[in-house]
């Protein structure tokens, strides 16, 4: 099983699940349609699943167009039926959803949104989180509340120290920026920073980052009670 990270839009990420053996593919959030089918075509991959972590528009813009295309089947969580697009199969916190070779745990996440989930594929070590969790950051909060999104980020920081996370955004540098500005003394981070600067030198995603990454170096993980959660959040808000 092979996960390629697809950019999109200005600076959204789409991933496609590839599994090789059989030729067939899912893909989570996809932003717009073209550069999936691009990556498809180009590799004779069949697209069988769309999956969607929550409803904004940049995750879920390509589902139509690589519905009708593919016949492909949209997944979502059951509570943003009539928000996300095309959807065929609901899916419920702590399900696990599965096809073949595929195999995903769901967990409801609210915070960015009331209906975001993460799916986490255990086998392949991965854990997709849409706009909860990014690396060195987190998702404005939208539509929950800090006590949401502060308890949906413990249940990412659960997940073994090993699992790689793919989110939505190429937000690194950036989220780095006050990361830096507020734990200055992070020896992790502060090497982290250096991978970042090299990577995008070198025009590569600054993702997947793992669990144990960002507890060493995510001032929103290394918050230890709602009140500096929330006050961290207040300030990259205005940063």
């Amino acid at each position: 099983m092979k996960i390629k990270i697809i950019p999109c839009l200005q600076d959204n990420y789409s991933y496609l699940i590839i599994d090789e053996k059989k030729n067939i593919a899912c893909v989570v959030d996809p932003s717009e349609s073209e550069p999936v089918i691009k990556y498809l075509e180009n590799n004779k991959i069949h697209l069988k699943f769309i999956l969607n972590t929550h409803h904004h528009y940049d995750h879920v813009g390509g589902n139509q167009k690589l519905k009708e295309k593919y016949g492909a089947c949209v997944i979502g969580f059951k509570g943003d039926k009539d928000r996300i697009p095309e959807i065929d199969t609901l899916v419920d916190n702590q399900e696990t959803w599965k096809y073949e070779d595929f195999e995903a745990k769901v967990v409801h996440i609210p915070g960015h949104t009331l209906g975001h989930i993460f799916f986490y594929f255990k086998k392949q070590k991965s854990v997709f989180t849409g706009d909860t969790l990014f690396s060195l950051g987190c998702g404005k909060i939208f539509e929950g509340t800090y006590s949401q999104m502060f308890n949906s980020l413990k249940k990412l920081k659960e997940l073994p120290y090993d699992t790689k996370i793919f989110c939505g955004h190429e937000y690194t540098m950036q989220n780095s920026k006050f990361c830096i500005a507020h734990d200055g003394n992070n020896q992790n981070l502060i090497n982290k920073i250096k991978e970042i600067e090299k990577k995008l030198h070198n025009n590569l995603p600054t993702v997947p980052s793992t669990i144990k990454e960002e507890l060493e170096c995510n001032i929103f993980l290394r918050a230890d009670n709602l009140k500096t959660f929330s006050k961290l959040r207040d300030l990259k808000d205005n940063f």
